[in-house]
């Protein structure tokens, strides 16, 4: 595939996976434009990459329209929107509303708002590509944060249902789903990141690859770490058997806490 000169707009790209994603579609030849809260960050990446910086809100209906007015000034259109922003804080149903309510726009309806704006555009001209960043989390189950695993399991389903309802008038959409990656979000992960984790966490720019590849192979689901795959088909199975191995872990994750 050949994205040269194509406007890209990456949020989120400051850090971790979304500055690799940023880097990656750049050296492919798209036109970034890298959105982060973190200005100085975003400006820092923007830099590295030869591509545009605009710092700000990716997730309010408001700050979504700002980001999107200046992307257009830099780009002239966008023909490639990676939602990358995430978060995840939060335990279980104790989790305090203000916390539960940040995950849901972060992890959701960041999506939903960004598309909201751009697919009159793209359904116009009959071309777009929206590439979520959910998690293994959307897939299956994380353990630790109720508020995270829920409200990726919605971006999940969100990816899924713009495809199935644009994909024939020629909007793509992709849908990323790693488990851990060396970045802030898995420094903060306590006891369930030891446990899970730490042990098979890859690079930033190893997701970014993986998102090449499947941007590349036209592939809704994207997995870099491809035993998601058969984890993914055991608990759709066998779900009874695929919670009984996830409560094991749950008390494998409560023992490491003590």
């Amino acid at each position: 595939m050949n994205i040269a000169g194509s406007g890209v707009v990456v949020t989120g790209a400051g850090h971790g996976i979304g500055r690799a994603i940023a880097h990656r579609l750049a050296a492919e030849g798209g036109r970034v434009v890298v959105n982060d809260l973190d200005a100085d960050a975003a400006h820092a990446v923007a830099a590295e990459i030869n591509g545009d910086a605009v710092p700000g809100d990716a997730v309010t209906e408001e700050g979504v329209a700002e980001l999107l007015e200046q992307a257009r000034a830099h780009l002239g259109r966008i023909d490639i929107f990676c939602a990358n922003a995430g978060t995840a804080a939060g335990e279980g149903p104790d989790t305090d509303e203000e916390t539960w309510q940040h995950s849901w726009e972060v992890n959701t309806l960041a999506h939903v708002r960004a598309s909201r704006a751009l697919l009159p555009e793209w359904l116009d001209r009959g071309e777009g590509r929206f590439v979520v960043t959910a998690s293994a989390a959307g897939l299956l189950t994380a353990l630790g944060s109720a508020p995270y695993s829920v409200s990726k399991h919605a971006a999940v389903a969100y990816a899924e249902w713009m495809s199935a309802t644009y994909g024939h008038r020629g909007v793509t959409v992709h849908c990323i789903c790693p488990q851990g990656v060396r970045t802030q979000m898995l420094e903060g992960s306590g006891p369930m990141g030891d446990v899970l984790l730490r042990p098979t966490a890859i690079e930033p720019w190893q997701v970014a690859d993986a998102v090449w590849e499947g941007i590349t192979e036209g592939r809704f689901l994207i997995l870099p770490h491809p035993e998601v795959h058969d984890y993914y088909q055991a608990r759709a199975a066998d779900t009874d058997r695929w919670l009984r191995g996830m409560r094991t872990l749950q008390q494998r994750i409560d023992g490491s806490a003590e």
